[in-house]
């Protein structure tokens, strides 16, 4: 869908009456501001596709902003991680920016507050401040230390700075009203002690500012014109507006904040504090194990950039909060995949197959197209032979008319090559069948142009020949919950419906084209799904993630139950 032809959603509408109503275009400027206190999932991706999306529609500069406050969670590695995700998503940023920079610019304003008798040192303790504080329908009461003198607050002010005191002791509040309907204006607290190393300024401070009074003023120094969060920080924006309000310049650009709700998704939490419980409890292996949320953890499994900006501009943006079915983002991943992903045979629940009428020792090279969908994608050889192996689930001893795979007496084409009939099988002691006998139709081969060839048969199976065949570590992922919300439950908690079978490992055995593959690459097994070659993989191991199945298997599941 054009630009022209997309309906604008609330925020551009705002941006659109701000330049309506006089704003400079040339002053447009949005920002992406992550915590670097875990790995970004999901609900990032559409926050990062709202603003860089907002720079791209007005050619506007877009920075990317860590909000770097709390050293006691934060850490490069997720720094790194979070700059890889935006660039792998297919966005620029014009400056990268990190509160820390302004740390310095803060405490001086900070210091200016108290001077004009707006911020002053409290040394209550945590839970004085917050029975002080009072509660929704109860005004707060001003604390023993609310009218400290100027002089007095910034000597312990400067003391803090130099570390003189120990955590816990002293934080500086701003001085609003202890009196109003929103708990924030409550005189929040705007530094605390933290005898923490910053991982970018190391031990230069130990007090650190907190996320309210940081944030409105790194989009002020850095002129961001639209600040966009989600509705959680709707009752901030009073506070961020307080702020503002002591420190404009009338000369310079005031930062505008505006909220849009959260797109939860069904199935998975993505709340950083629950993903890092998984992480340390053993329920997933890493930030960026397959089953996860994370960008990262996509990425891993074969998402692609492309599929989840069209996910994320499908279900757009809103002012309130819904969650949405996991098996819409599974739409996408298949939509892109199956224009791009070369097609190959792969056997994942073996059966073997012999085929008494064809030469031992014989192999033949049969011609199979990459992508029915994409000319230029071409073709390859894949080898064919006496023994092969087959779907277990793909051959009956006795079936009705309705299964169309192979059974005794039954006749199916393999794909790209021969006709075959089943004639007879093979069990072991427990009753199971190991091997199937068939004969084949040497006049039958597709693509041959004889008229034999032509015959119809309705089932076409995929095989691979067992002397060619590669074995590999084929990891099955499912959903991680089984609960579509597994968070929202008061008397339960999330991690009661983890789902057992979220992983199966199987060895797999592929066609010998896929050899060579890179970590990374993207394929159609074919009828199986859509899978990619796991970073785990080496010379010696192939490892094979499922991506997304063909199908989602999971709404007939859902209707049955």
């Amino acid at each position: 869908m054009g630009e022209e032809e997309r309906s604008l959603n609330f925020i551009e509408h705002i941006v659109e009456d701000d330049l309506a109503n006089g704003y400079d275009k040339s002053h447009l400027r949005f920002r992406f501001p992550p915590e670097p206190n875990g790995y970004l999932h999901i609900g990032h991706a559409s926050s990062i596709c709202l603003n860089f999306g907002l720079g791209l529609r007005y050619n506007a500069p877009v920075n990317l902003r860590f909000d770097d406050t709390n050293p006691a969670k934060e850490e490069k590695e997720y720094v790194d991680a979070i700059k890889k995700d935006v660039a792998w998503l297919g966005y620029e940023w014009e400056t990268e920016c990190y509160a820390s920079d302004y740390f310095q610019q803060l405490y001086d304003w900070a210091v200016e507050l108290i001077k004009s008798g707006k911020a002053y040192v409290d040394s209550q303790s945590s839970e004085e401040m917050a029975e002080q504080k009072g509660s929704p329908t109860e005004p707060g009461k001003e604390g023993p230390f609310r009218n400290r003198s100027v002089e007095e607050n910034l000597e312990l002010f400067e003391g803090m700075r130099n570390g003189e005191f120990e955590e816990g002791t002293h934080v500086l509040r701003a001085k609003i009203d202890m009196a109003s309907p929103n708990m924030l204006m409550r005189d929040p607290i705007m530094y605390r002690i933290l005898h923490r190393p910053h991982h970018r300024t190391n031990t230069d401070w130990c007090i650190y500012p907190m996320y309210d009074w940081t944030h409105g003023e790194s989009d002020y120094i850095e002129q961001v014109s639209h600040s966009l969060c989600t509705l959680e920080f709707l009752p901030h924006r009073e506070l961020y507006n307080w702020f503002l309000d002591q420190l404009v310049d009338s000369r310079k650009l005031r930062p505008k904040q505006r909220e849009f709700a959260r797109r939860n998704l069904s199935h998975t939490v993505v709340s950083k504090r629950k993903l890092l419980q998984l992480v340390e409890n053993g329920i997933v292996d890493s930030w960026d194990d397959p089953r996860m949320p994370t960008i990262s953890g996509l990425r891993r499994r074969g998402y692609t950039p492309e599929s989840i900006r069209s996910f994320a501009d499908t279900i757009g943006i809103a002012k309130r909060e819904n969650i949405v079915d996991v098996s819409l983002l599974e739409f996408h991943v298949r939509e892109h995949l199956n224009r791009i992903a070369p097609r190959v045979m792969a056997v994942l629940n073996p059966l073997k197959l012999v085929i008494t009428n064809y030469e031992e020792g014989k192999e033949e090279w049969l011609e199979a197209e990459n992508n029915p969908g994409d000319e230029s994608a071409g073709s390859r050889e894949v080898p064919f032979s006496r023994e092969l192996y087959i779907e277990h689930e793909d051959f009956r001893e006795e079936a009705n008319r309705k299964f169309f795979r192979l059974k005794l007496g039954g006749e199916v084409r393999l794909k790209n090559g021969y006709i075959i009939k089943a004639e007879s099988c093979t069990k072991d002691e427990k009753g199971n069948v190991v091997e199937v006998q068939c004969t084949y139709d040497p006049k039958s081969r597709s693509g041959s142009g004889t008229e034999e060839s032509l015959r119809k048969v309705k089932g076409t199976l995929h095989w691979v020949s067992i002397p060619h065949a590669i074995s590999a570590e084929v990891r099955l992922y499912d959903r991680l919950f089984t609960d579509a919300s597994p968070d929202t439950h008061k008397d339960k908690d999330f991690m009661d419906f983890v789902n057992p079978d979220s992983l199966t490992k199987v060895t797999g055995y592929l066609e010998p084209s896929l050899k060579d593959v890179e970590i990374g690459d993207l394929f159609q097994f074919q009828r199986l799904g859509y899978f990619n070659v796991d970073s785990d993989s080496t010379a010696e191991k192939l490892v094979f993630n499922r991506t997304v199945t063909l199908r989602d298997t999971w709404a007939k599941l859902e209707q049955k139950s």
